[in-house]
């Protein structure tokens, strides 16, 4: 009985001194290298078929030091290194590597954050992260915008989600985070499969790819200048820009994709985009709503009873006002995603 007594009390003593020596770091997470890696990528790795005018994007699990994200820890590589400039959005964590020039036709590329990124607090990436991409094979003007996890999501805020009336979301789930609540289902309805991820790992990891997705494409060099009122135009498959104001104030813009089903339309837009009431976007061509895609700088308004195809990736919140009809995704990185008797499908 004494020699248990000893045993014990030995082996308590020892499972104390290991429990505080390991415990000394494990307690604070910004002590244990790697706790910040990359969460998102873009484009995606392994991906094939992207237009040489992209851009790569990683974006990190916590705040890093700006000083540290920079040419030499963010690299683009072929069989040679490609020249390029490198961003930080400190709000988003994202680091984005823009070429000087577009990148090669059917060629891999592979983007590298070195381990001398660190963080806010100056703890260094643990390892490099690595991924690859391979370029399209033929000129192309535009690739789709890599949603990541947030492809499955119709509608998506960051503050909350509120319907008023008989909304109807199909085909893609909804999500919040980290936000505070979503009111008015019902009576809005979540057709199934479709369901709510509310402040989850789901929809967190969703807002970490919509940031992704979002400094992607307002990322993207060159395009064609994007006329502040949209009324009576048409549009060819590619890019378009301003850093202003877009609205559609009457009628109708066409979305003509010219015979190619696989025509992509990226549109970037500085601050808001309002479309007013009864107004359409109509598709031509065989121009799909999964290939539209509308990055807004600030916030966008659906007007009443209109009709618009494609992702919306705000930066602040998403309006839809009564009777508006998305064919697409409301995607809001900061704000709320605001809906009225409205149906948010794919066509």
């Amino acid at each position: 009985m004494k020699f248990m007594r000893r045993y014990n009390s030995s082996t308590m003593w020892l499972m104390a001194v290991l429990l505080l020596v390991l415990g000394t770091g494990c307690n604070d997470p910004d002590k244990n290298a790697g706790a910040f890696d990359v969460v998102s990528m873009a484009p995606a790795k392994g991906s094939n078929g992207i237009c040489p005018n992209a851009v790569a994007v990683a974006t990190f699990r916590k705040a890093m030091k700006p000083s540290t994200i920079n040419t030499t820890t963010f690299t683009l590589a072929a069989t040679s290194a490609v020249t390029g400039v490198v961003t930080y959005d400190a709000a988003s964590h994202a680091a984005t590597f823009t070429p000087t020039s577009g990148l090669a036709l059917n060629t891999r590329y592979t983007a590298t954050i070195t381990a001398g990124a660190e963080d806010i607090s100056g703890i260094p990436l643990a390892s490099n992260f690595v991924w690859s991409f391979t370029t399209a094979a033929v000129a192309c003007s535009a690739s789709g915008v890599p949603l990541g996890s947030a492809a499955n999501f119709k509608s998506l805020a960051g503050a909350t989600v509120t319907n008023t009336g008989a909304t109807t979301i199909a085909g893609g789930n909804l999500g919040l985070s980290p936000g505070s609540a979503v009111t008015g289902f019902p009576p809005g309805m979540m057709v199934a499969p479709a369901v709510m991820h509310i402040t989850d790992p789901t929809a967190a990891q969703a807002q970490v790819d919509l940031a992704t997705a979002y400094n992607y494409a307002a990322g993207l060099p060159g395009g064609a200048v994007l006329p502040g009122d949209m009324s009576g135009l048409t549009f060819a498959p590619g890019l378009y820009k301003t850093s202003s104001t877009v609205m559609l104030s009457a009628g109708s813009v066409t979305l003509d994709a010219q015979g190619n089903a696989n025509g992509v339309f990226i549109f970037q837009i500085g601050s808001t985009l309002t479309t007013l009431g009864g107004t359409q976007v109509v598709l031509a061509g065989g121009a799909q709503a999964k290939n539209i895609f509308w990055q807004v700088g600030s916030s966008a308004t659906l007007g009443t009873t209109s009709t618009m195809y494609g992702t919306i990736l705000a930066l602040q919140s998403i309006t839809l006002d009564t009777g508006a009809t998305l064919h697409g995704r409301a995607l809001a990185r900061n704000a709320a995603v605001t809906l009225d008797t409205n149906v948010v499908d794919d066509p």
